[in-house]
Formats: structure tokens, C-alpha cells, sequence
């Protein structure tokens, strides 16, 4: 069921229309940004509750039991679906409620994190992470889950982790899904300060092995700490990272760039990081580019300055640019966001 938000919007004189920072209500992170169907789709972690609680997941009697592992943080135990988020320019943003819910995952209960979605063959597919294990004794990993629209309902499509083991030191947590020129698709993942690279099987279902013969590899640039994303410009990969604590103001983006999918990367320098005439914690990203043009916009999260919870985190964009040498250009933050309407058109859309 859509529920139309008219959030970021403003009316102007001449009848403008200008988006604000943060694009929709609510605590939200991770935000994956994506092109589907002729729309912006954004996939985000929940957060937090809102004043007025979501209503809990139906959980079934394993799932229960598995709750009752000692979580890191108490807001864990709320994170158990996602919402998402369409539109048509980036200024007018729908909210389709719990198009993934713990209830259709039964080996998932809790810490239900960063989706990144992918279409293909004909169905969209949500990888996230689940359960945050701390060792390999415990259930939980990268999951993958499958629906015939991108608005879902989204439902398990293994009955058990892609990834549900520590591999190079990297807790399976965060999945990127990028798919290259040549139509081989990757997942990047990682945290615990660790970044892996693997090849997906065509059907998704699959880990394969890279053609040096490895499967997991390990593509750790200098400072990276979680929340991986790719994207090929000019030829060149761009590898983004956030760096610092989650909850903390050293929490910021980086970048390295290299030749093929899987490095080596050079790192670069900083994307993104906190402004404290605006808002802290800015990390955690995801960037779309507009079909047909050399246009580039970076969705991420960010804490109010006057809030200290560090779960109470919300959806910003900006628009990212680049130099003619290749290198992008540090993001300012604002509470402006999109200044311009960016509707996609027929041809641009693919």
C-alpha cells in the first residue's frame, strides 16, 4: 500500500519546486539508491522508531529463541523489515511500507540492515545483512530475497545466508550488488574493517570463484570500516567506503579508484563528512547517475545536530560532482538537497 509523501517539497514563486534535506521522515540510514521501472527507488535500514512506534514483526517460535542472543544495541531488536521509497524526479518521494519483513526470512529475527537491490532476470533482488553474528557459531549473514516488483513484497530466496561466515576478518554485513559492463555481477560486503569482493552466478544464487582462482578476496583499502559502493565512470571503478564510528563525528566517505571490478584500488581522498553547521555523522551512501547524462547525486544519512541518539539518523541528498581529471569533488552538505526536478525520461530509462 503506497502512502504519498510530499516530503522535501516546497512550493516556490513561479511555481518552483525545491526538495530539503532530509528527503522523507523518519529515522532512517544506509540508503541504497537505485533506477527501477522508470522511477528512483531509495532502500534504506530502519533505523529507529518514530513518536508513534512501528507495529513489530510476527515472529515465529525460532525466530523468538533467536532473539534472545545478546544484541549489541537494544535498536536491533526493532530493525526486522524494510521500508522503501519511490519517485519520479527526486523531489516528490512515495514510502511503500515493510516491502521486506522478517516474517517472510524465517532463519532472520533481528539487525536487519543496508539492502541493496539489483534487477534481474525479469524479478528484483534485495541482498541485506541479518542477525549481526559476531563468530561463525552463530546464524546470520548476507541474505538474499526476491520479489516481482521493486516495490515487493520481498521473500527469501535461499532459506538460509549467501554469505554466513567471517571470511578475511570481514563480518558479512553490508552487501553492495554491482553488475559490470559485461553483465558479470559482484557483491562487495564487509565490516569489522574488512572489505570482500565476490562473483554472484548468474540466478544470483551462487558464490563462484574469481578467474585467479579465489572466492572471497579481499579488497581492503587503507581506513575502511563498512558500508561499500561501486561505480565504473570513464572506464574508471570508483570503490566508496565509509570510514570512523557510526556514532561518531569522525563517520565520513572515502574513495579509491582502480582498472577492473576487483582492484587493486588507489585510494583517493574524502567524499563526504560531517559539517556541524548542518548535520553530523554523514556516511553510509549509495550514488545514482541520470541516465544520458554525466549527472551524479549522492543519497546518504546524517544526524540532526541537536539529537544525540546515534540511531536517529536521516535520508539526505546532494549532488556530486566530478573533476575534469577524474577525481570527485568533495559534497557540500545542505538542507536544500535537489534544487532542480530530475524526472527520467523514456529514453534515459533503462
Amino acid at each position: 500500500m503506497k502512502t504519498a509523501l510530499v516530503t522535501g517539497a516546497a512550493l516556490l514563486s513561479a511555481g518552483a519546486l525545491r526538495a530539503a534535506n532530509p528527503i522523507v521522515p523518519g529515522w532512517y540510514a544506509d540508503p541504497e539508491i537505485r533506477i527501477f521501472s522508470g522511477e528512483y527507488w531509495i532502500y534504506p535500514t530502519y533505523s529507529d522508531d518514530p513518536a508513534i512506534p512501528a507495529a513489530p514483526s510476527r515472529f515465529s517460535a525460532q525466530q523468538r529463541e533467536d532473539r534472545k542472543r545478546r544484541m549489541v544495541r537494544p535498536s536491533y531488536a526493532k530493525q526486522t523489515f524494510f521500508d522503501a521509497f519511490s519517485s519520479p524526479d527526486l523531489v516528490h518521494w512515495t514510502k511503500h511500507r515493510r516491502v521486506l519483513d522478517v516474517e517472510n526470512i524465517a532463519w532472520a529475527s533481528y539487525a536487519i540492515w543496508a539492502p541493496s537491490a539489483i534487477e534481474a532476470n525479469g524479478r528484483y533482488y534485495l541482498f541485506f545483512s541479518a542477525n549481526d553474528i559476531q563468530s561463525d557459531k552463530e546464524t546470520g549473514g548476507i541474505a538474499l530475497a526476491v520479489s516481482d516488483t521493486p516495490g515487493g513484497p520481498f521473500r527469501d530466496a535461499l532459506g538460509k545466508p549467501l554469505i554466513g561466515a567471517f571470511h578475511n576478518g570481514a563480518q558479512p554485513i553490508d552487501p553492495f550488488v554491482f553488475r559490470d559492463d559485461d553483465g558479470q555481477v559482484y557483491l562487495y560486503y564487509g565490516g569489522w574493517k574488512h572489505c570482500n569482493v565476490v562473483r554472484l552466478s548468474a540466478d544470483l544464487s551462487t558464490v563462484e570463484k574469481h578467474l585467479d582462482g579465489t572466492t572471497f578476496k579481499e579488497i581492503t583499502p587503507p581506513g575502511y570500516v563498512e558500508g561499500s559502493f561501486v561505480i565504473k565512470r570513464k572506464g574508471v571503478y570508483y570503490l566508496m567506503w565509509s570510514e570512523g564510528g557510526w556514532t561518531g563525528p569522525d563517520y565520513r566517505v572515502a574513495y579509491a579508484t582502480g582498472a577492473s571490478p576487483t582492484g587493486p584500488f588507489t585510494k583517493r581522498g574524502t567524499i563526504l563528512a560531517q559539517d556541524m553547521k548542518v548535520a553530523r555523522g554523514a556516511g553510509h551512501h549509495s550514488v545514482v547517475n541520470v541516465p544520458g547524462s554525466d549527472d551524479w547525486y549522492i543519497v546518504y544519512h546524517r544526524r540532526p545536530l541537536d539529537d544525540g541518539k546515534g540511531e536517529h539518523r536521516q535520508i539526505a541528498i546532494e549532488p556530486m560532482h566530478f573533476a575534469q581529471d577524474g577525481r570527485i569533488l568533495p559534497v557540500k552538505l545542505t538542507n536544500t538537497g535537489v534544487t532542480k526536478p530530475r524526472p527520467l525520461r523514456r529514453k534515459e530509462i533503462r
